[in-house]
């Protein structure tokens, strides 16, 4: 009990920490010692702990007078922590490219987002590659994206399933649920098969589930 304790304690101090660079912007050891009313060593081990965790970076201060100094501030990947609000400034932009130019703008800028994404799909993916080597890198660039994917096959009809778990456009796939018809478009174009979409989070779903008709696909080409 006394170890969680003092586990939750170092935690919160470290919280601290992160919290009044964010403010402060920089700062040295002595000066968040005196802010956290303990020692200079105890603030230390706080900032070996955020360094390894590549929370905090570290530059030397020259000074007029007595030795250079460390002085600490956040690192990007510790800036990502704190609230953002890009998703209602989306919105919003969106909002009003659609009252100044039209639902027909905001469709062209999906559209062209989707073939950003599919040429640099193209770029790394060889164009020999099988059905199983794209729809492989498929599934990791939407990972590296933040969507959580998981594929299966269903050994019964030979289909592949694409669950997404998250949904980093969210708010505006539910704005503008044309954004999941370039998804879906995106998948068919990449794999060259069929693709549905059975399952959507923009419209309820728990997830967002694509069938991936590759066996039907083949079959229906060898028979035209």
């Amino acid at each position: 009990m006394k170890e969680t304790m003092n586990k939750d304690k170092s935690s919160s101090t470290r919280n601290q920490i992160l919290h009044m660079l964010k403010i402060k912007g920089s700062m040295t050891v002595g000066e968040m010692a005196q802010e956290l009313e303990i020692t200079e060593m105890a603030v230390r081990r706080h900032l070996n702990t955020l360094e390894r965790d590549k929370y905090i970076q570290t530059r030397l201060l020259r000074q007029a007078m007595g030795r250079p100094t460390n002085v600490y501030s956040l690192s990007q990947e510790a800036d990502n922590m704190f609230p953002k609000n890009y998703q209602d400034l989306t919105l919003e932009i969106l909002g009003d490219i659609e009252e100044l130019q039209g639902a027909e703008m905001v469709e062209a800028l999906f559209r062209l987002r989707q073939q950003r994404q599919e040429n640099l799909y193209r770029d790394v993916v060889p164009e020999d590659s099988d059905f199983e080597k794209k729809l492989e890198m498929l599934a990791r660039m939407q990972n590296e994206k933040g969507y959580m994917v998981e594929v299966k096959k269903d050994e019964e009809t030979g289909r592949y399933i694409l669950v997404e778990s998250n949904c980093p456009i969210s708010d505006v796939a539910r704005e503008y649920t044309f954004a999941c018809n370039c998804e879906k478009t995106l998948f068919e174009n990449i794999l060259e098969t069929k693709v549905e979409q059975e399952q959507c989070m923009a419209t309820g779903g728990d997830n967002c589930v694509y069938v991936i008709d590759h066996k039907n696909d083949n079959a229906e080409k060898r028979e035209s």
